[in-house]
């Protein structure tokens, strides 16, 4: 795209927002909040003697309709097993996917929450249930359209991208030979887990994610759902030292173990997945770059400073690759 040229979010005026709510048969009060949401776009409507509506835009050509309504379809299946998940709205002819002068969205009801204190177990072991019985649902069947979590396009794909059109001349070669390392001992570990399962999960499943209302978490925000290890959903919400994490993952896994059978064998996978989505996630801020609101929210990036620290943290990621996986006593 030419950066000269205006984005199609720029389309997305009030009134065009707006215009878009009521003519699925809401009429708002005027009110509207943007929300804090970069890949979509996403607004709080005010509506006319009731609660708040979410209206969530779709960034143009990322996932197509199959693949959007693949999540849609799983929320539903989540909602319906009784699991505190935020599914989109359906109109009166079961629809949940809208189209509006060449906009795909989707409509919520407004849900508050706090992000929960991770650094609490007994908060831990509540996130395990809910997650074990998650990917219970999640195993029934495969996405079909959705993506994989994979080597290839979190790792090979991102890195040709940084390191062809991002990366300052002066720390090319410091970057190249780090990732060409890095991706070979990337396809190693994941050729040497074997068969590894992959159903389907959050696939963003960090606290930001969650939100704690009426003492229990409710999962938001499915737009990065895809085909993965189940282990995905759980080393996000992992953090500190390694005594920490180890401790943190005991009291998942205690009542994840509840409901679902996890694959001890995918610890194996946690550094591995940690380093893809390091990869994913610069790749990510890279192909938006045309998008006028990151450059504003991320200024940081793009800069010599950040790539700097960003090969440093890549050094860092390929020792931990060495190191032995997290343990859960008894296990």
């Amino acid at each position: 795209m030419n950066v000269d040229s205006p984005h199609p979010f720029a389309r997305l005026t009030p009134d065009f927002i707006l215009d878009a709510v009521e003519r699925h048969g809401y009429l708002s009060d005027g009110r509207m909040l943007a929300l804090n949401s970069y890949e979509n776009r996403v607004y709080q409507i005010g509506i006319e003697d009731s609660e708040p509506l979410i209206a969530k835009f779709y960034r143009p050509a990322r996932w197509s309709d199959e693949q959007i309504l693949e999540e849609h379809m799983f929320c539903f299946e989540l909602e319906a097993n009784e699991l505190p998940v935020v599914a989109p709205i359906r109109d009166a002819q079961g629809l949940s996917l809208f189209h509006h002068e060449g906009f795909r969205f989707s409509l919520f009801l407004r849900r508050g929450g706090r992000t929960p204190d991770i650094d609490d177990l007994d908060n831990l072991l509540i996130l395990g249930r809910l997650l074990g019985r998650i990917h219970l649902t999640g195993a029934q069947h495969p996405f079909k359209h959705r993506p994989s979590i994979e080597c290839q396009t979190f790792g090979h794909d991102s890195v040709a991208l940084i390191g062809e059109h991002f990366i300052p001349r002066d720390l090319q070669i410091a970057y190249d030979t780090l990732t060409a390392d890095l991706l070979r001992k990337l396809d190693t570990v994941f050729a040497e887990a074997g068969e590894i399962q992959r159903i389907r999960v959050h696939g963003d499943c960090h606290a930001g994610n969650i939100l704690w209302r009426d003492d229990t978490p409710h999962f938001v925000d499915f737009d990065d759902a895809r085909m993965a290890p189940a282990v995905q959903d759980i080393w996000m919400l992992l953090c500190g030292d390694r005594e920490r994490q180890c401790a943190q993952l005991a009291e998942i896994l205690e009542g994840y173990s509840e409901f679902y059978d996890f694959r001890y064998q995918e610890l194996h996978l946690v550094e591995a997945l940690r380093t893809l989505r390091l990869l994913h996630y610069n790749a990510w801020l890279a192909d938006r770059w045309d998008d006028p609101a990151f450059p504003r929210a991320f200024t940081w990036f793009n800069t010599t400073r950040y790539w700097e620290q960003h090969i440093l943290d890549l050094r860092e990621q390929f020792a931990a690759l060495d190191e032995p996986p997290l343990t859960v006593f008894g296990a």
